[in-house]
């Protein structure tokens, strides 16, 4: 698989989960749902964020080291939180967001290891 579709792909799904979760995590009590109002929505919620800010350092290593400097380090800083906030959370909302972000960051990080 090429490295640089590799890297873009696991970085703007593990950075677009990480996102979601942190504004989800965010929100009043009176405005969250009946899911993030429990005890184990809120663990999903959390472990889920966990889980994509991990599969993002990994996609940064896997960039930095087969791809130049400057490629992961604007992405991280410019494409993947625009893209993130920009597109997929105003389209899907953070609660959609973070459901379909969350097996595309699992399979992503599955990549990441079966190509490094």
């Amino acid at each position: 698989m090429e490295p640089l579709i590799l890297f873009l792909f696991s970085g703007f799904v593990s950075m677009s989960l990480a996102l979601s979760a942190g504004q989800l995590n965010k929100q009043a009590d009176e405005d969250k749902s009946a899911f993030l109002q429990s005890k184990n929505g809120m663990v999903v919620v959390i472990m889920a964020g966990n889980i994509g800010a991990l599969t993002l350092i990994g996609a940064l290593a896997y960039g930095f080291r087969l791809l130049e400097w400057w490629i992961p380090l604007s992405s991280i800083f410019l494409t993947f939180p625009a893209l993130s906030v920009g597109i997929a959370q105003r389209m899907f909302g953070n609660k959609v967001n973070l459901f379909i972000m969350l097996p595309l960051t699992l399979i992503s990080a599955g990549l990441l290891f079966r190509f490094w």
